[in-house]
C-alpha cells in the first residue's frame, strides 16, 4: 500500500495532508525518514507520523458536526486555541476534519478516519457543492449576484461558476445563499468582498446535498450508511466505495 494511502487509512490525516507530512519529513518507515509519497509499505512494517506509530483503522467513522464560531478547524493548534476536536472529546477514534471552516464561520463540518472518503469529497474535479448562507453588509443587487454566479477574480484567478440566490434584504444588510464546489481560502468572504459587500455572518448548511436537519450547534452525530453513500454518489465515487469495502 502506498505510504500516503496507509496514513490516510490510519485516520492520521487525509491523503493530501499525508503527502504534505511526507514532504515535510515528518514520516518514518522502520525508523528511516522518507520523503517519497509513492513509497510502498509492506505488511508488518512500522510507520511513524510525527513520532507516533500508526496503523490502518479497523473501523471507519463518519461524523457531522455543527461547528460554532470561535473554533479552529484542525486537529491541534500550536497557539492552544479551541479546535473542533474539543467538541468531540468522547470520540475515541482518531479522526480529522474534511476540509475547513474558518474561525468565524459556523455550520456543517464532516470528520472521518477514512482518508479515501475525505479525498473523494475534497478533490475539485468531483465538484461537491457546499451551501452557505451569508449575511453581508449593504443591499446586494441582482446584478452583483449574477457577477458572483459567473465568477469573480481572486488573487488573479477567476472563481468557478457559483449558484447564488438573494434570500432577503434587511435594513442595512442582505442574506444570500451561495453554492460553490471550490475550496479556496476564505472563498465566500472574498467573493462577496469582490462585489463590494463585507460578510457579517457566514454559515455552511449543506455539503453535497446533505443538510444538518435539527443538529444543534456544538453537537455532532454519526452519519448513517445511506448518508455516506449519498455523498459518495455526489462525488461519483459510489462504485469506488463499494470496491474498497470489499477489500480485506
Amino acid at each position: 500500500m502506498r505510504i500516503n494511502r496507509y496514513i490516510a487509512a490510519s485516520g492520521a490525516a487525509s491523503r493530501r495532508k499525508a503527502d504534505q507530512l511526507i514532504k515535510e519529513g515528518k514520516v518514518k518507515i522502520n525508523g528511516i525518514l522518507t520523503k517519497e509519497v509513492g513509497f510502498e509499505v509492506e505488511e508488518g512494517w512500522v510507520v511513524e507520523v510525527e513520532g507516533r506509530v500508526i496503523s490502518p483503522a479497523a473501523r471507519k467513522i463518519y461524523l457531522m458536526l455543527n461547528k460554532p464560531k470561535g473554533f479552529i478547524t484542525t486537529v491541534k493548534d500550536e497557539s492552544n486555541r479551541p479546535t473542533v476536536m474539543d467538541l468531540l472529546q468522547d470520540v475515541s477514534e482518531r479522526i480529522f476534519p474534511i476540509g475547513r471552516l474558518d474561525n468565524a464561520t459556523s455550520g456543517m463540518l464532516l470528520l472521518t478516519n477514512d482518508g479515501d472518503f475525505a479525498n473523494l469529497l475534497m478533490h475539485p474535479k468531483n465538484k461537491i457543492y457546499k451551501t452557505y448562507q451569508a449575511r453581508v453588509a449593504g443591499m446586494m443587487t441582482k446584478r452583483e449576484a449574477e457577477k458572483l454566479e459567473k465568477g469573480v477574480v481572486i488573487d488573479g484567478v477567476r472563481t468557478a461558476p457559483a449558484q447564488v440566490e438573494i434570500l432577503r434584504h434587511g435594513e442595512h444588510s442582505t442574506v444570500v445563499e451561495i453554492r460553490i464546489y471550490e475550496g479556496r481560502n476564505r472563498q465566500v468572504r472574498r467573493m462577496c468582498e469582490a462585489v463590494g459587500h463585507k460578510v457579517l455572518d457566514l454559515h455552511r448548511s449543506a455539503i453535497g446535498g446533505l443538510g444538518m436537519g435539527h443538529l444543534k450547534e456544538g453537537h455532532y452525530k454519526k452519519l448513517r450508511p445511506q448518508e455516506v453513500e449519498m455523498l459518495r454518489r455526489a462525488a461519483g465515487g459510489e462504485q469506488r466505495g463499494k470496491a474498497q469495502r470489499k477489500q480485506p
